[in-house]
C-alpha cells in the first residue's frame, strides 16, 4: 500500500499550482473566458421618430439606420392594416406593444369602470399584438400615491391583470409588467414577487434601466429578476443632475453619460442569459427623438453600450 503524508501532499499540491500558473502564462488566452456573443437587438418606440411623411417612410428610415423593431402604444389610432405593410415592406419588426390606459385608468382605481376600462384596453393590446406578432404588451400594474394605497394596489391589480392572463395564454403574448415613477414595486425582490404571484410565466417583467438608477443599481435587478425580464428599455440617469436640478433632470444626459453603469448591466445580463439567447432578445431606446441624424445617434450609442 502506497501511503502519503500530509507534507507530500501540500508540496504536491503547491507544485501542481506553480505549474498550472505556468500554463496560463504561456497562454493568457486561455486562462480568460471568451467574451460572450451576444445577440441583442436593437428597437426605438414610434414616438421617437421625428421624420417620415407615412408610416412606412418612418419603418423604412429606422430599418436603414440599423433598428431590428418599433415599439408601439395600443389601443390607438394605428390602421393595423397600414402597420402590417410597413411592417412587411420594410422588414421592421414590431417588437412589442404598450398598453396606452394604464395612467388614467389605473388596474388599481377606486372606479371599478376604470378598472374594467384597463382590463379591455390590455385584451385589445393582446389581440393586436398577436396581429403583429409581437412579444410581448408592457403594462404598468398601479399607480401609488395619497389616495391609492399600496396594499390595495398589489392585490387590485393582480386581481384584474389576472383576467387577462388566460388569454395571454391562448395567445402567447407576455404580459410585461414595468418598473416606473408609480411609487410602486421599488425593490427588485418584491418586483420578482410581483411577477411570481400570478403563478404563470406569460406575466414577466419589462425592464427599465434608467428608471431605476434615482434609486438603486441597474445590475442588481438584472441579477434578481433573472428568467423574469422579458423586454428592456434602454435610457441612462444622471444622480449629479437629480441632486442639483431636480429629480427628473437625470434624464437629460447622453446615453452611457449617466449612471446607469452599463458594463456592470451587460455582465448582469450576460449572466442571466438575457444577452446571449439564440432567439435574440429585444432593447429598445425609450429616449427623446427626433430626426434621422439625431436617430443614428442613437443607434450608435446603442451599438456601444450593448457591447460594452
Amino acid at each position: 500500500m502506497i501511503t502519503f503524508d500530509r507534507r507530500s501532499v501540500l508540496l504536491a499540491g503547491g507544485a501542481l499550482a506553480a505549474s498550472a500558473a505556468l500554463v496560463r502564462g504561456a497562454h493568457p488566452a486561455a486562462s480568460e473566458d471568451p467574451k460572450p456573443k451576444r445577440t441583442l437587438r436593437k428597437a426605438v418606440g414610434l414616438g421617437m421618430v421625428g421624420e417620415g411623411a407615412t408610416l412606412q417612410d418612418k419603418f423604412q428610415l429606422l430599418r436603414d439606420l440599423g433598428f431590428d423593431g418599433i415599439e408601439l402604444d395600443s389601443p390607438s389610432d394605428l390602421k393595423q392594416d397600414e402597420v402590417l405593410a410597413a411592417s412587411r415592406k420594410t422588414g421592421l419588426l414590431v417588437n412589442g406593444l404598450v398598453h396606452s390606459k394604464h395612467w388614467g385608468a389605473p388596474f388599481n382605481s377606486d372606479d371599478p369602470k376604470q378598472r374594467a376600462e384597463s382590463v379591455a384596453a390590455l385584451e385589445h393590446a393582446l389581440r393586436e399584438a398577436k396581429v403583429y406578432g409581437a412579444q410581448s404588451v408592457l403594462v404598468v400594474p398601479a399607480v401609488v400615491d395619497g389616495n391609492l394605497g399600496y396594499d390595495s394596489a398589489w392585490k387590485r391589480s393582480i386581481t384584474e391583470i389576472s383576467k387577462c392572463v388566460p388569454l395571454a395564454r391562448e395567445l402567447a403574448v407576455e404580459i410585461a409588467i414595468e418598473n416606473v415613477w408609480n411609487n410602486f414595486l421599488l425593490s427588485p425582490i418584491e418586483a420578482a414577487q410581483y411577477v411570481d404571484a400570478f403563478q404563470d410565466p406569460i406575466v414577466r417583467f419589462h425592464f427599465d434601466i434608467g428608471n431605476i438608477v434615482a434609486y438603486g443599481w441597474p445590475d442588481q435587478w438584472v441579477r434578481i429578476l433573472g428568467p423574469r425580464i422579458a423586454k428592456l428599455h434602454v435610457k441612462d440617469y444622471s444622480r449629479k443632475k437629480r441632486d442639483e436640478q431636480g429629480r427628473w433632470a437625470g434624464f437629460d444626459v447622453e446615453l452611457g453619460e449617466g449612471d446607469a453603469n452599463y458594463p456592470a448591466v451587460m455582465r448582469a445580463l450576460d449572466e442571466t442569459g438575457y444577452s446571449t439567447d439564440p432567439r435574440g432578445r429585444w432593447a429598445t431606446a425609450e429616449v427623446g427623438g427626433g430626426d434621422r441624424k439625431h436617430l443614428a445617434k442613437i443607434a450608435a450609442q446603442m451599438d456601444r453600450l450593448l457591447n460594452a
